[in-house]
């Protein structure tokens, strides 16, 4: 005798599997840097980073607004959270990335070419607990090695 899956045991198995998959934070609004809970490691912190962030799964933007030593910066980047490829104007230049869940953990990676046969890599590992975002970067620099960061934001 052969079991018998019921038709309703397995519509109710797919959409809880499809709940689960789309169970995955949002990281909209308005963020600011808690610099004492950041670490910058041998790089100098920045005075102020906010980011602006609107998130609906797929779709990501992100517009960072720096501010420090060298004066002030404001990105804007765009992605999809479905690892499509993306390519983002950062200081004039073609900055290519891939932006994907990993169970609740979002994942981006890019990289930008500073000169032929040079490219500054990154991967940012973005956390939602309750009102803080934590990023942990892994920078890939030409002639200078590695490094990381992490980054604490609260939500303004």
């Amino acid at each position: 005798m052969r079991p018998r899956f019921s038709l309703s045991i397995f519509a109710a198995l797919i959409l809880s599997l499809s709940a689960l998959a789309r169970d995955v934070p949002n990281f909209s609004g308005e963020w600011k840097m808690n610099v004492a809970k950041s670490d910058f490691g041998t790089t100098p912190a920045p005075e102020l980073l906010t980011r602006v962030i609107k998130h609906s799964d797929p779709s990501l933007e992100i517009t960072t607004h720096q501010k420090g030593a060298r004066g002030e910066a404001t990105t804007e980047l765009k992605y999809t959270t479905d690892g499509k490829p993306a390519v983002n104007k950062v200081q004039g230049r073609d900055a290519k990335g891939t932006a994907r869940w990993e169970g609740g953990t979002l994942v981006i990676e890019s990289w930008l070419e500073v000169q032929p046969g040079m490219e500054i890599k990154g991967r940012e590992v973005w956390t939602l607990a309750g009102r803080t975002l934590t990023i942990r970067n892994h920078f890939s620099v030409p002639q200078q090695g590695e490094f990381e960061t992490t980054l604490v934001f609260e939500k303004q």
